[in-house]
């Protein structure tokens, strides 16, 4: 899992968890068919009008020299065509489960990462 954040204009910005897979230098993150309120998801409104996103995957244990986290900081666009959608989805099935029983409807949101930090308490 991960933390999609954007910006919908003057408000706060918009946090949500995600999940996601990394191919290369982008972030796909789908819509799926979990139970929500809307199709018309605030993320995709913030994301059509103010495409600059950071994504954040973190650990946590007890153990705090084992805790790490990274960030994403990129471009964001949709894509919600069938044949743009098929490849991340694809992507995703094989990293969860889940999708290979249910894949997502979409529309697939895609990050251009244009910049990475992170940080971890350890080396190891």
């Amino acid at each position: 899992m991960a933390r999609l954040a954007t910006v919908g204009g003057p408000g706060p910005p918009h946090l949500v968890p995600v999940t996601f897979v990394l191919h290369g230098d982008r972030i796909y993150s789908a819509v799926d068919s979990k139970p929500k309120t809307t199709r018309d998801l605030r993320r995709l409104r913030n994301i059509r009008a103010h495409p600059q996103v950071a994504v954040l995957a973190d650990h946590y244990e007890e153990d705090w020299s084992r805790l790490w986290w990274v960030r994403a900081d990129g471009r964001a666009s949709i894509l919600d065509a069938p044949g743009e959608m098929a490849a991340p989805i694809g992507l995703l099935a094989e990293r969860y489960p889940q999708y290979g029983h249910s894949p997502p409807a979409g529309p697939v949101v895609c990050v251009l990462v244009r910049r990475w930090s992170g940080w971890a308490a350890s080396s190891d």
